[in-house]
């Protein structure tokens, strides 16, 4: 009989060094890899937070190229044509060339009309909510640079200079805590006067809604940033700028700051959707921006007396701010478990 087949002690040997070395060598990559490349590898694997993020990039082009989505798929969005609508009961025909037909109670949605078109005035819904994003997509952008910049530096300044300052600055977060925004936000609209810094109109309003978003919310995020300053302060990169002479200046510019970038993108990222819901919350009170602009609060508004007749005037513009703010969101959400130390790989 032949002896049984064996393996010899060399090729164990050489199998095991090899898998050794391969896991030594993955040890190795990973820590070698930045931290910007950890959370980029984390936030691919996170497909929500991916799809949200590609939902966002679409909303921003569809803003961004609003005119030629406009022609391409719609009507100008201040243009009427109220020959599509039933002068007694103010809702689109089924078949304008056939009025007999009746109403049709979902807008008239056609091929010239993706979305349908408003009641009474029958303006292109399609072409409004497309307009629509780009108004409050400039305010929330806007106003959340705004809060960010105050909050920063505001934060940052606080939580390395302690004491009296810190104190003060804190204090002042509490009193603008504290403030009722939004009435404070139609008071204030309701009260500055036309042509203030040579604004006018549409463009003084989004003045007005852009500064008291951004000046009345920066506390929420000076606190997140003097948290993290004061951490950052006892570290020992600040003790050794510090002991070779740098100044306050270079420490926190230099040193403090660019360990605070991450944090603040995150903050940033779901800040927007906070700042779209407040202007939409300010048209639909009928303080924001002044119509025939379109706006995706004011269309809100407008679609409430036909909620029953055509449902479609309040679902279409509804989504529209429901997906923007869940894409915003679920994309913060994803960003700030990408970029959490404590998240394994």
């Amino acid at each position: 009989m032949s002896a049984p087949s064996q393996v010899p002690e060399s090729s164990e040997r050489v199998d095991t060094v090899d898998v050794a070395a391969a896991a030594t060598e993955g040890r190795s990559d990973a820590a070698n890899r930045s931290l910007r490349q950890i959370a980029w590898q984390r936030l691919r694997r996170d497909k929500v937070a991916m799809v949200s993020g590609v939902v966002v990039v679409l909303l921003i082009l569809a803003a961004i190229f609003a005119p030629l989505l406009t022609k391409w798929f719609g009507h100008p969005p201040t243009q009427f044509h109220q020959d599509l609508i039933d002068p007694s009961r103010r809702i689109p025909y089924v078949d304008p060339d056939n009025p007999e037909l009746g109403v049709d109670r979902w807008g008239g949605i056609s091929g010239d009309h993706l979305l349908g078109v408003e009641p009474t005035t029958g303006r292109d819904l399609f072409s409004r909510i497309v307009y629509g994003a780009q108004i409050s997509l400039l305010v929330a952008f806007l106003a959340t640079l705004v809060c960010v910049a105050l909050g920063t530096l505001l934060g940052i300044i606080a939580g390395y200079m302690g004491g009296w300052v810190d104190t003060v600055i804190s204090r002042a977060m509490d009193i603008f805590l504290a403030f009722p925004l939004v009435l404070f936000a139609i008071a204030l609209v309701g009260v500055i006067p036309e042509g203030v810094l040579g604004l006018t109109g549409n463009g003084l309003r989004i003045g007005v809604i852009v500064f008291i978003i951004g000046f009345f919310n920066w506390p929420y995020i000076a606190r997140i940033v003097r948290g993290q300053t004061l951490a950052l302060r006892e570290r020992e990169f600040v003790e050794a700028a510090k002991s070779l002479g740098a100044g306050n200046r270079h420490i926190l510019l230099k040193e403090i700051l660019p360990n605070l970038i991450t944090p603040i993108i995150v903050y940033a990222t779901l800040l927007i959707p906070t700042n779209i819901l407040f202007e939409a919350a300010l048209s639909f009170l009928g303080v924001g921006i002044n119509p025939p602009t379109p706006s995706w609060g004011k269309m809100l508004s407008e679609a409430v007396p036909f909620y029953q007749q055509a449902p479609y005037f309040i679902i279409f513009p509804g989504l529209a701010i429901f997906i923007t703010v869940l894409a915003f969101n679920l994309f913060g959400d994803g960003l700030r478990d990408a970029f959490d130390p404590k998240t394994s790989d």
